[in-house]
């Protein structure tokens, strides 16, 4: 029984439907990106971030993109996670970094897509009302994993909560979010404190 769900999406340009490690996509809409290949379709839910890969011909197709990719900063991540805030949702953990989104969240009434969407589409108009109209603000995929037990549950928040670490910054502490279990004494990971913007 599904228990929960680690979700990986990212701002447009963050990860290309042929991107050489692998993607999440069917297939490549814009003919100036699919010069560089076929969607890089993989079914794996382990992420392929760090596969080796050629990474000249990505930042090369990058250049192709009709628009300027969305890098966030602090303070638009913050305004991120306040749309995120607006849904009842049970968060477990999250993290917005400069390029992509990490969350754990709890069972949903809805399909984890349709949560997805909305996810985005909070985030989107609180940046709108923010003053940040980007033409387009989020990729059209999403990477996600089911989470069918306590223990697979536990490995995907200790992995968001730490995920900042991995480009020098700190864990991130939203008042939306809601671990189901205990919060950890290492670290610093204590749960419910009031948002705090993230470093760029």
């Amino acid at each position: 029984m599904v228990i929960g769900y680690h979700l990986i999406f990212g701002p447009y340009g963050f990860w290309l439907p042929n991107d050489p490690r692998g993607s999440w996509s069917d297939y490549v809409a814009s003919w100036e990106l699919y010069k560089y290949g076929p969607a890089t379709k993989v079914s794996t839910t382990r992420s392929v971030a760090h596969r080796a890969h050629d990474v000249h011909k990505r930042l090369a197709a990058k250049e192709s993109l009709k628009y300027p990719p969305v890098v966030f900063d602090g303070i638009q991540a913050k305004t991120v996670a306040e749309g995120f805030a607006e849904l009842d949702y049970p968060f477990y953990a999250c993290s917005v970094l400069p390029d992509h989104v990490h969350l754990v969240l709890g069972r949903c009434r809805f399909e984890i897509e349709k949560a997805v969407t909305q996810l985005k589409a909070r985030a989107t108009t609180r940046l709108k009302k923010a003053g940040y109209d980007y033409p387009v603000v989020w990729a059209a995929s999403c990477w996600k994993v089911f989470l069918n037990d306590d223990e697979s549950l536990r490995r995907a928040i200790r992995y968001v909560e730490d995920n900042p670490l991995k480009e020098g910054k700190k864990r991130q502490h939203w008042s939306f979010v809601h671990p189901p279990f205990s919060p950890r004494t290492e670290g610093s990971g204590a749960f419910g404190l009031t948002p705090g913007t993230p470093e760029p």
